[in-house]
């Protein structure tokens, strides 16, 4: 057989040029033999190291501890590729040798929210023939999709899947043919390196209610009528139903209306909530988390024995409803979503049981991000939401449950229990939805995969969006294999703290607000992953002007500060999303996002050249590919210490550590030291003990024939990485490093340096300025306004 790494084909040995000090040589047929060579040129441009650092030229042949311990290209994660597959240790995602592996990829995808064969103008009447196979796209049509993945290195997937897509037809009644599709399509995966951590979405609880995720009949059995949901303003639907959406962004404002909150609250907390509604002869949460959870076995058994399945996440985005409402009469600005109209939670119960009720209108505005532009009446028709055949009998359940009534006498609703959802109706004991429910079901949630899996998986959980890991997920909460995985987008504050600008700017805030998350992560939950489940940066933003113009830089220089913060950072990430539906005028055809960055509108078409990861034309249809497609250390022989790519220069850093002795503490010995000294623990700072046993020496890169096509680049090493030997593999987009030999005993931080760079250094393709460089103009502008108008007045 042959080896596993090979100079490369003929074809590409003129792609790229190496540089040892001033002589070139082409190709990788004929590298530099001599290790260790100290030329003039540090290849650092920026001058961040003051002395040369050692460049070292390519060896003349791979190793042969290269080809005996590497897989066949970096961002492989197959189980050969890692020596049994990715594990968890301390913070970090590890391999069988003991490596430290950052995986990124993509989430796959936003189209699978809605089904194959949708219909807007039968939307209610159809919800039992539903069927989402062929989402996210054909079987045929996987290779495609999984080969463009491998070549822009985005090989780790969020895998989404639906309670809807499983069982539409009605409860027990699995969709056979669904799963078995999800089966055949995520089988392909190892072929190209990819594994899955599989999803089950959600968004505003169903499709019926705005978003995506439970099946229609979970709101019937609530005692909901699907068609009278709009006109009560019990949910918000044009965004499910219109596909040529122009008002965006509204979806989320679903969470606080009748529906998508009481479905919640009935799931989490029924037996506390609403304990008088009986469904079938059980307690509505008894009723929905049973049925929810045989759904999920169904999965279980379907996926679990996978090979590129390493893991499930419960659920995405969950929701409290109303759980832990700070009032009846309003909602919390700093999270919950403030946009169109928003009535307060006693507004919903009135709309829904038939009285007309003037609801705030909020509009986009600056520096709060919304306020109240009027108050509009809804409901004038005077319409219930509640099935009289249903198990309220036609009552509002809120009411039943005597959190309000209708004052027949004086003819005006009144609130009856203001704390209803703060306290336990029945004790009066103050509730929290993580202690009180929320990890009570995900323990059992986990028993439940757990056994129906014939294979170990890893288990993906997630905070309430915006919010922090809480400080109650104490170890006896916390299940085994567990990776904190949040959502993360651009959080509010007050106003003056938001205010940044600049590129430089930009890249700040997002890092040191990645860096708060995570961090608040570690102190909670001690030596635990931290991957980014959601992140992403719309591509219609500035009013689609780049769909026209065909100038997409604001979103590649927005992406490239959210990627750069995510690097700095040094945790893994699946951006969102990678969307074959996604066409300008319609984007993702969900809600009107239009987040993907690829296009199979714009794409070569299905099968028409090779899967191969250089096959140049597979980048056809994607956006902002010189911010997307970047190098990063994949599988290191170490501990990462620090990251930066810089997009514009084509030059990375990368430093890392070697653990110290296996006879040092375990990662938890070393949270509980880090905690007990200062309470402080560092993204920056990691453990360098309790690490697992390192059998490798090789680091492996991801670095994308995109950024070295037909350019010279040079590497150069500093610290304890002098002396490494390294291979560029140009068809697997791999730079792989055998660092030189060391004590495992020896009881000393040793660091390893490497700086990468394109010389001479290529065209900026945006300035990355600060504050003031970016408005000096402006600035200058204003201040001369003023100096005239008070020269005016002075005359």
């Amino acid at each position: 057989m042959a080896s596993p790494i090979t100079p490369p084909h003929t074809a590409l040995a003129e792609s790229f040029v190496l540089v040892n000090n001033s002589r070139p040589t082409s190709g990788t047929s004929t590298p530099i033999s001599r290790k260790g060579y100290s030329g003039s040129e540090s290849g650092d441009p920026r001058g961040g190291i003051k002395r040369a650092p050692t460049i070292t030229p390519a060896s003349t042949s791979p190793p042969e501890t290269l080809l005996t311990s590497t897989s066949t290209y970096a961002h492989d994660w197959s189980k050969a590729a890692t020596a049994g597959g990715l594990r968890l240790h301390g913070r970090h995602f590890v391999d069988g040798r003991g490596r430290v592996c950052l995986p990124r990829g993509v989430n796959l995808s936003g189209s699978c929210k809605s089904p194959v064969n949708e219909n807007p103008k039968a939307f209610w009447s159809r919800r039992h023939e539903v069927t989402f196979v062929g989402r996210p796209f054909p079987l045929k049509d996987a290779p495609e999709h999984f080969a463009r993945l491998r070549r822009w290195g985005l090989t780790f997937v969020r895998f989404l899947i639906t309670w809807e897509a499983i069982e539409h037809r009605g409860p027990g009644k699995y969709d056979m043919a669904y799963l078995n599709y999800v089966r055949d399509v995520i089988s392909l995966m190892p072929e190209y390196g990819i594994v899955a951590m599989v999803s089950m979405h959600q968004d505003v609880w169903s499709r019926f209610s705005g978003g995506s995720g439970a099946p229609a009949w979970t709101l019937e059995a609530v005692g909901f009528d699907l068609e009278k949901l709009e006109v009560t303003g019990a949910a918000w639907l044009d965004g499910v139903r219109d596909k040529d959406l122009k008002e965006r962004g509204i979806w989320p404002t679903g969470y606080q209306k009748l529906a998508a909150a009481t479905m919640s609250t009935c799931f989490w907390g029924g037996n506390t909530f609403t304990p008088q509604l009986i469904v079938e002869g059980e307690p509505i949460q008894e009723y929905l988390q049973s049925r929810f959870l045989k759904a999920w076995e169904q999965v279980a058994k379907a996926l679990g024995g996978l090979e590129a399945v390493i893991g499930f996440d419960m659920l995405n985005e969950p929701h409290r409803g109303y759980i832990e409402v700070p009032s009846l009469h309003n909602w919390d600005y700093n999270t919950d979503l403030h946009l169109h109209d928003i009535p307060s939670a006693f507004n919903s119960f009135c709309l829904g049981a038939g009285l007309p009720t003037a609801v705030p209108h909020y509009v986009r505005s600056f520096p709060m991000p919304t306020k109240v532009d009027k108050h509009v009446m809804v409901n004038e028709q005077k319409v219930s939401v509640w099935r009289a055949d249903g198990p309220t009998e036609g009552k509002c359940l809120w009411a039943m449950h005597g959190v309000w009534i209708y004052d027949e006498k004086y003819k005006v609703p009144m609130v009856l229990r203001e704390n209803y959802f703060n306290n336990n109706p029945l004790t009066g004991d103050k509730v929290d939805w993580y202690t009180d429910f929320y990890y009570p079901f995900l323990q059992k949630w986990a028993t439940l995969v757990r056994s129906a899996c014939p294979l170990p998986k890893i288990v993906f959980v997630e905070p309430i969006p915006n919010e922090f890991c809480p400080t109650s997920w104490t170890e006896e909460r916390r299940i085994p294999q567990m990776v904190f995985s949040p959502h993360w987008r651009s959080r509010g504050a007050f106003p003056p703290r938001t205010f940044f600008w600049g590129h430089q700017g930009v890249r700040a805030n997002y890092t040191l607000q990645i860096r708060n998350l995570i961090e608040a992560a570690y102190k909670s939950l001690g030596e635990r992953p931290v991957f980014i489940g959601e992140t992403g940066v719309p591509m219609d933003m500035n009013g689609g002007e780049a769909f026209r113009s065909g100038d997409f830089t604001w979103q590649a220089r927005m992406m490239d500060a959210v990627i750069s913060a995510l690097e700095g950072n040094l945790i893994g990430f699946t951006l969102w999303n990678y969307n074959p539906l996604n066409e300008d005028a319609t984007g993702d055809q969900w809600n009107g996002e239009n987040f993907s960055w690829f296009s199979n509108f714009r794409a070569r078409k299905i099968g028409a050249g090779s899967r191969d990861q250089v096959d140049t034309t597979l980048d056809d249809g994607g956006r902002i590919l010189e911010s997307v497609v970047r190098p990063y250390p994949a599988k290191v022989a170490g501990i990462p210490l620090s990251f930066e790519y810089d997009v514009n220069r084509g030059e990375f850093r990368f430093e890392w550590a070697r653990p110290l002795p296996s006879s040092s503490p375990s990662p938890s010995d070393v949270t509980a030291a880090l905690l007990g000294a200062n309470n402080s623990v560092s993204v920056k700072k990691p453990p360098l003990v309790g690490h697992a046993k390192l059998t490798s020496r090789i680091t492996e890169i991801y670095l994308p024939m995109q950024l070295v096509h037909k350019k010279k680049f040079v590497i150069a090493f500093d610290g304890a990485a002098q002396g490494s030997t390294w291979w560029y593999d140009a068809k697997n987009q791999t730079l792989f490093i055998e660092q030189p030999e060391y004590d495992e005993e020896e009881d000393e931080n040793v660091t390893y340096k490497l700086i990468f760079g394109l010389t001479p250094p290529p065209k900026a393709l945006w300035p990355v300025k600060s504050h003031w460089e970016d408005f000096a103009g402006y600035y200058a502008g204003v201040v001369a306004f003023v100096l005239a108008l008070l020269a005016f007045f002075l005359m």
